[in-house]
Order: structure tokens, then sequence, then C-alpha cells
């Protein structure tokens, strides 16, 4: 497994959280807008999304569709906009340090 995969793995449950602190957003949808930036299969997004969920970061409804069945929207609770400050502090620091490390040697 390529060292990009654990990064993807480690970093999308703050992307998804990302894209759906404004806007409420549904599976495929999610998986279109990160994989703009981010190649990732369909698959691992649902994981994260049913386990954001659990957390009570996020809660679903589902809403009809004009373009064929109903979807399961993504809306962030007021848990997930304090544990996306958490996680988006935690990857600065995070990313600080290993460009300090880097730098240093």
């Amino acid at each position: 497994m390529r060292a990009s995969s654990q990064f993807k793995k480690g970093a999308l449950e703050m992307c998804v959280l990302h894209l759906i602190q404004k806007e409420d957003r549904y599976g495929y949808e999610l998986t279109q807008r990160v994989n703009q930036f981010i190649p990732i299969t369909e698959g691992a997004l649902y994981p994260v999304l049913r386990r954001l969920v659990k957390e009570s970061y996020c809660d679903i409804y589902t809403k009809e569709s004009p373009d064929g069945p109903s979807r399961k929207y993504y809306k962030m609770t007021d848990k997930g906009k304090e544990y996306l400050k958490v996680l988006e502090s935690d990857w600065d620091d995070f990313v600080e340090q290993v460009s300090k490390l880097r730098e240093a040697e």
C-alpha cells in the first residue's frame, strides 16, 4: 500500500466535515467534490460518513431528487463543527512540524 493511501485515509474525515460545514451534501456529491482534489473511491467515503453519523458529528436526512431516487444528505452538527476545529488545528500543527523536520534535515 502506498503511503499516500494512509495520508488520504487520515485526512478524509476532515475533508468531508469541511465540505458539509456550510452546505448539506449527499454521498455521491461528496465523493465527486473530494475527487476534484484527492483521488478516492466511492467505497472509501461511506465508512467515514457512517462513523461521522455514529459519533454525532453529522446527521442524515432524506430529500427527494429531481433526477431519480431520494438522496441521503449529510448535515453537520454543532458537535461536528467543534470537532472540525480540532481536526484542522491538529492538521495544521502536524504539517508545520513535518515541514520543519524536512527543512532541518
